[in-house]
């Protein structure tokens, strides 16, 4: 049984402080909000008055929580109470360039650190699904492995790169917000066209995404342009879903829009319509 303790006990936080205790782990926990602790009370997790109180004798300290600031708020407040020993977890979706100079900075303090974020929301992280991301020193990754392991469907260490877990979060995050961008935005569509919601969700089955990202995604990082759908039809047919929505509100095709336009003024026309990356490409 290990000691263990959270700071942060929002949505994900309880879960995965609720899935720690229910593992039999001791848990102690504190977060501004002390009726989401008092909550956990029933799974056997401990409130815990200060954040310096819930790492005392912790061998790990899982930080769940908003942003860079409230990280660092919050390291600050705990170190009264942290042993020598105590690893710092930090599952927080946070800027890289901040994360880089947090993990420096701790680490010259003799604070011992790992960057964790996740894909998963609080059902994944009650049974242990999703996937985590690791960076940081890998003898520190190697001794809470099998113990971060419990926590997810899928672990991937990234490397010592301490910026890159982060990084990486910010780039499936907005593959996630674009999707939700643009099925707002085929549900509006649906809406325009008389279709309900539910079978235009279901059309989407017909589509093969993951080929998509594969094959024009990749051909978009190496900034492979071949036509097979070109610009100008692309924009021809986004004209179209524009004028079927009338004055509905639209999350990502007028924006997707305005940017054709741009490159067809450009000379790129001709070229496939993932030339929206072209910008993406390494510059000389």
């Amino acid at each position: 049984m290990a000691n263990i303790a959270f700071l942060g006990t929002g949505l994900l936080g309880s879960a995965f402080a609720e899935a720690a205790a229910k593992r039999g782990d001791s848990v102690f926990a504190w977060n501004r909000s002390m009726d989401k602790v008092q909550a956990l009370a029933q799974f056997g997790v401990k409130a815990a008055a200060t954040p310096a109180d819930a790492v005392r004798g912790a061998s790990r300290v899982h930080l769940v929580l908003k942003d860079d600031a409230v990280v660092d708020q919050l390291i600050a407040a705990a170190r009264p109470g942290l042993s020598p020993e105590a690893i710092l977890i930090d599952h927080s979706t946070t800027l890289p360039q901040l994360t880089a100079e947090r993990s420096e900075r701790l680490r010259a303090a003799g604070l011992k650190y790992l960057h964790c974020p996740v894909f998963m929301g609080p059902p994944a992280a009650r049974n242990a699904q999703g996937s985590m991301m690791v960076a940081g020193p890998e003898a520190l990754f190697t001794s809470v492995q099998a113990e971060l392991a419990k926590m997810t469907g899928r672990l991937q260490y990234m490397g010592e790169r301490t910026d890159l877990a982060a990084a990486n979060k910010l780039l499936g995050n907005a593959m996630i917000i674009g999707m939700i961008g643009v099925m707002a935005d085929v549900l509006t569509l649906a809406q325009a066209s008389n279709i309900d919601g539910e079978d235009a969700i279901k059309l989407l089955g017909l589509l093969d995404l993951n080929a998509m990202v594969t094959g024009r995604g990749m051909n978009m990082a190496k900034g492979n342009f071949a036509p097979s759908f070109e610009l100008t039809m692309a924009r021809k047919d986004v004209g179209l879903m524009l004028e079927t929505c009338a004055q509905r509100p639209l999350a990502t095709l007028p924006a997707i829009a305005a940017r054709m336009d741009q490159l067809i003024a450009a000379g790129h026309g001709a070229d496939d319509g993932s030339v929206l990356g072209i910008d993406a490409l390494p510059r000389p």
